[in-house]
């Protein structure tokens, strides 16, 4: 798949609906948003509708246009764009300052963006950077706005992985956490053999749906240093992730199933394919990988694709992404905020919606 390069197949120029958010109005969402609308022709790929608030729209605006930012930028009048009070009273902002008004008003974005989707008027939602702080100060206990959204859609299974395409190769990086948001002292007791087929169950199916790849080769890592090293370095490896793996390759005969590879050599080859340093690894790495927590995942991923990754919540009837960064409250409001995730997240969000095939 190549970002907004080809159209569905027997649907002409698809137009997919794609509802973005602005996340918490105290850190860069608006402005990575503001950005990315001006970066490209959009309304020549989606029908783009922007949820949050007009004045804060135009108090971020005004912050460009008062920065040394020197890029282009929306016409406001033309934007497409659900203007949502506020919960509680936010004018002025103050960027960088989150509180529970910021988190009420990012929250009813969301909450207002699921609506939109489960009533079937977007195809996809692309939510801007919210601070978990704030949604709790506002009263709002969810670990972030992926379990929202599935609480929204009434979705009982659903993961978080993350997609980015290198610049360099034009290989796709794709990431499936199976434990997200826990201390790290809970993840062996929080993994089992029924999350783990469930986690392989959801990205084997959005691999499919979201990708177009019907044969996806996958490689699931070890939990311990060197995978255990035979029960010497920790025995879950011994005691139930080989034999679920094997149990897995027999309900997946054609697929190929790596695994339990050692955590410290798992990403060697896909950042060989990512930096283009062997140029046999965009063929020979997998196209899909499997992290059994947040760290082991997410440091190889951001450390390859900062400013490219998107994160994507699989398991929903609907596409969500997400840019794949925070709220960066210390670099709010002052023009230097680069917006580069925030375009991918878009485009992959029609990308995913075009494999879908819905609408068009």
């Amino acid at each position: 798949m190549s970002i907004l390069t080809s159209p569905l197949p027997g649907t002409g120029s698809p137009r997919p609906h794609l509802a973005i958010t602005l996340g918490d109005p105290a850190g860069i969402g608006p402005e990575v948003v503001l950005k990315a609308l001006a970066a490209k022709d959009w309304a020549a790929i989606a029908d783009i509708t922007v949820l949050g608030t007009r004045s804060l729209l135009h108090q971020s605006l005004s912050a460009l246009q008062q920065s040394a930012y020197a890029g282009s930028l929306p016409d406001l009048d033309a934007l497409s764009l659900v203007d949502i009070s506020p919960p509680l009273p936010l004018e002025p902002v103050t960027f960088g300052q989150a509180s529970a008004a910021t988190g009420a008003a990012s929250f009813a974005y969301v909450q207002a963006a699921i609506r939109g989707a489960v009533g079937g008027k977007y195809d996809a939602i692309v939510t801007g950077p919210i601070a978990k702080s704030a949604w709790k100060a506002a009263g709002h206990h969810y670990p972030g706005q992926t379990e929202l959204l599935a609480e929204g859609a009434q979705a009982n299974r659903f993961g978080m992985a993350f997609v980015a395409q290198s610049p360099h190769t034009g290989w796709w990086l794709r990431a499936l956490l199976a434990t997200t948001h826990i201390p790290l002292r809970q993840v062996p007791d929080v993994l089992t053999p029924n999350l783990l087929t469930q986690k392989l169950d959801l990205l084997i199916h959005s691999l499919r749906q979201d990708f177009g790849l019907g044969h996806p080769r996958l490689a699931v890592a070890g939990l311990n240093p060197h995978s255990g090293e035979g029960g010497q370095l920790g025995r879950e490896e011994v005691d139930w992730l080989i034999p679920w793996l094997e149990a897995q390759r027999q309900r997946y005969p054609q697929m190929q199933i790596d695994g339990p590879i050692p955590p410290d050599t798992l990403w060697v080859r896909p950042g060989q394919a990512w930096f283009g340093t062997d140029r046999r690894a965009t063929e020979t790495a997998h196209d899909a990988y499997l992290a059994l927590y947040h760290d082991q995942g997410l440091i190889p991923v951001k450390l390859m694709a900062f400013d490219r990754a998107v994160n994507t919540t699989v398991g929903l009837p609907f596409v969500r992404t997400s840019p794949d960064h925070g709220t960066a409250f210390d670099i709010a409001g002052q023009g230097i905020a680069d917006a580069s995730s925030m375009v991918a997240a878009m485009a992959v969000a029609v990308e995913m919606v075009r494999a879908r095939g819905v609408r068009g």
